[in-house]
């Protein structure tokens, strides 16, 4: 696991990128943010496509639904970033326009883009531990 701080807008933005799967259930999920909040203390967080198991992507799975509210609750702004031209579920594709015209939760084809995401939008609600 890589992850990279870019500084923008004033806004700090962690960008995790992996070859190996992060987020495997909601558990995984919240030991990758708490890891990255302690090691970089952000709150906006961008993770490509791949480190992402593919349960999350099969709404059926409710797996995307437990772990984008956990994110909410945490106060977390997340991005995942990636190629997502595979999927072709209508449900999936209305999660990710309508995430994409939110505050919190983006799915975005680059890190770049993902980023502007993150600090283009002002978050609902800041939370500081």
């Amino acid at each position: 696991m890589k992850t990279e701080v870019i500084k923008k807008n004033n806004i700090e933005v962690a960008v995790v990128s992996s070859n190996e799967l992060l987020i495997t259930d909601v558990q995984s999920a919240l030991d990758l943010v708490m890891t990255v909040r302690y090691e970089t203390g952000c709150t906006n967080i961008a993770v490509n496509k791949e480190a992402i198991v593919n349960d999350f992507f099969v709404l059926s799975t409710c797996l995307a639904g437990e772990i984008l509210q956990k994110f909410i609750n945490y106060g977390v702004r997340f991005a995942i970033y990636g190629d997502f031209s595979k999927y072709t579920s209508k449900p999936l594709r209305d999660l990710m326009y309508e995430s994409n015209n939110g505050k919190d939760i983006y799915f975005q084809p680059t890190a770049s883009l993902a980023v502007d995401k993150l600090v283009m939008d002002k978050p609902v609600m800041e939370i500081s531990y």
